[in-house]
């Protein structure tokens, strides 16, 4: 298999494992501090990863030109607008369709890819993202109602919020891409200093805006180092497969590939909880399956 399949799958697995303990953190954190937590306590780790990467490469550091730092600096912003506008979208009645909206990233990185970043995808790619989006929704038990959709101006806003949360997540993956290119290196290091950088710049942004937000929020993070440092190192192993796989590969595919989350996810819930799948979540299942298979041998 190709270098890209590795990484997004260790992306998904580090993914699904990161989300179970950001669940437990936001019991004792707000929302702000909750996001902080996996750029902050990764920071260090990532540039341990960076220096000894450029050892282990052989590779010097190359020089951050204009267009990396147009890229990355604009993808650090649209990755906190994304993550924001989702979570503005959860305060309206209709948070359900808000989220499967967000949801749709796969195939808005595709759509968008195509239309401005040059990156096409063949009949059999459009098909995989469809089939993996749609096994998304069943696996994520988002119940889409057309009535609740269009209910209230309430209703709109849900809407509107969700599917920004979407397009900012996808138009990041995409810069991602363009940041890490731009450095003509070495990928897999061009992947890590664009990790490294954007870590920093949004490490920065969130604990400004924590200590402005409620100072308190940092001491809390202190006393609960040892989850914060779980959150921070799975979410920095999960974003060095993202950032490889969208460095060695267009990103509509890693992220279509990456959709395998959902069903890590569901299936750590049954083997942790205990809890029955229901047969729409095999269908999900099966459909996510579907769509990896056609993206691996035929598109």
């Amino acid at each position: 298999m190709e270098i890209w399949i590795y990484f997004t799958l260790l992306a998904a697995t580090m993914q699904a494992v990161r989300t179970a303990g950001q669940k437990q953190l936001s019991n004792q954190l707000n929302a702000m501090a909750t996001t902080s937590v996996r750029y902050v306590f990764a920071l260090p780790f990532a540039w341990l990863y960076l220096r000894w990467l450029l050892e282990f490469r052989s590779v010097e550091l190359p020089a951050l030109n204009n267009d990396f730092l147009f890229y990355a600096l604009i993808a650090c912003v649209t990755q906190i607008i994304g993550t924001a506008c989702l979570v503005i979208a959860f305060r309206f009645k209709n948070f359900a369709v808000a989220t499967s909206l967000a949801k749709t990233e796969a195939i808005q990185v595709a759509i968008v890819g195509a239309l401005f970043f040059a990156a096409p995808l063949s009949i059999m790619g459009w098909f995989s993202v469809v089939v993996g989006v749609i096994g998304v929704f069943f696996v994520s038990k988002v119940k889409f109602s057309f009535r609740l959709a269009f209910a209230g101006s309430d209703a709109i806003a849900g809407l509107s919020f969700g599917l920004a949360a979407g397009l900012g997540l996808a138009i990041t993956t995409l810069l991602i891409r363009e940041s890490s290119l731009s450095l003509n290196t070495d990928l897999i290091v061009s992947a890590a200093i664009t990790l490294v950088f954007m870590i920093s710049v949004q490490s920065l942004i969130s604990l400004v805006y924590v200590y402005l937000e409620d100072k308190q929020q940092l001491l809390l993070m202190c006393q609960h180092w040892r989850l914060c440092l779980f959150v921070g190192v799975t979410s920095l192993i999960g974003s060095i497969g993202w950032f490889t796989g969208a460095s060695f590969q267009t990103a509509a595919y890693v992220k279509a590939l990456g959709q395998v989350e959902f069903f890590i996810t569901l299936a750590l819930t049954y083997r942790l909880f205990k809890e029955k799948i229901s047969p729409i979540e095999y269908i999900g299942m099966f459909l996510i399956i579907f769509s990896v298979v056609i993206l691996l041998l035929w598109a």
